[in-house]
């Protein structure tokens, strides 16, 4: 899908991920009235409101897109309220995590994804639920989330994503979590793991490739539970990951629509790489194609990623005029 004219647009900012601020106001505004756009209006987010009740905001105040400029929590509260609109979400990646961005392809640069959003791709995708709160990633239970909390935010400011192996090696050797596990309808199984994931696309931090075949916009969560009891496990389950294995020790994959994980204990959780409250249960269900989404041009590969070349020079274009 392709979107072409201008169109009313905000800007939800989370300004303590945002060096400068005027300096990243004048970007955008600059690259966005070159190209006959309305200035867009401007929220901040707050330590009391990450973004969701800025987004409404914005669609109150008439916004046909929305600008999620922060890190994955920011990206978060704007995919809670658009998703089930017709209103598109740009990612303007700040931060560290930025998974979404990752899985765009946008690695950080801010003409690169002003481009993108100039260049009018448009893509519907799924959606994933639980409670309240939607994400467009993935949410997980156990390791992964206590990996997050084990990263230290200063360690992230400087050295990126490769902070989180240091709390990933802080959990390496805890206990696996007793699980009951339901998939659709389908019979219950249960597992000792040490993390459940359920995605709706693929890439980790780092670019790192999980879930081989998930796609955004099949109507399916892709499911993988993770059970390595040794480091030389973790070990074989990072390679085989790294290497792109269709099977990986240790790991096992599914799809559904519908998924429930329950453990004895509470765990840790999150959702697009920001913690949640830990609790038993982990309720996650898709939501097909309901957020609009700006993406490259074109946008054939089930990761969103793009043709690099085109929108490389495109987004330099956009430095020209912006400077």
């Amino acid at each position: 899908m392709t979107i072409t004219g201008p169109l009313r647009s905000a800007v939800v900012v989370n300004p303590v991920k945002v060096p400068d601020l005027a300096e990243l106001r004048r970007t955008v505004t600059d690259a966005l009235t070159a190209k006959g756009w309305p200035e867009p209006m401007w929220f901040e987010t707050t330590v009391d409101d990450p973004g969701a009740g800025q987004t409404r905001q914005a669609v109150r105040d008439g916004a046909e897109l929305v600008f999620a400029c922060g890190g994955d929590g920011t990206v978060m509260a704007c995919v809670t309220v658009l998703a089930g609109s017709d209103v598109a979400l740009a990612v303007l990646p700040a931060g560290t995590g930025n998974l979404l961005a990752a899985n765009l392809g946008l690695s950080g640069d801010l003409a690169r994804g002003l481009e993108v959003v100039l260049q009018g791709g448009r893509r519907r995708i799924d959606v994933g639920a639980v409670g309240e709160q939607r994400f467009a990633v993935m949410a997980g239970m156990g390791f992964d989330a206590h990996m997050l909390d084990a990263t230290n935010d200063t360690a992230k400011e400087h050295i990126g994503w490769l902070a989180y192996a240091a709390g990933a090696a802080q959990h390496l050797r805890d206990r696996p979590m007793h699980l009951r596990i339901t998939l659709d309808d389908r019979p219950a199984f249960t597992r000792r793991s040490r993390t459940v994931i359920v995605g709706n696309v693929g890439r980790l931090q780092g670019g790192i490739r999980l879930l081989n075949d998930a796609q955004p916009d099949d109507g399916l969560l892709d499911v993988a539970i993770l059970s390595p009891r040794t480091l030389r496990h973790w070990a074989a389950l990072g390679w085989g990951v790294l290497r792109r294995k269709q099977t990986v020790s240790n790991m096992e994959t599914f799809t559904a629509s519908r998924v429930h994980v329950r453990s004895k204990r509470a765990q840790p959780r999150q959702l697009d790489g920001d913690l949640i409250d830990p609790g038993k249960d982990l309720l996650v269900a898709v939501l097909p194609q309901a957020l609009l989404l700006c993406v490259p041009q074109p946008a054939t590969d089930p990761d969103l990623t793009h043709d690099a070349a085109a929108v490389d020079r495109d987004a330099r274009e956009v430095r020209a005029t912006t400077h």
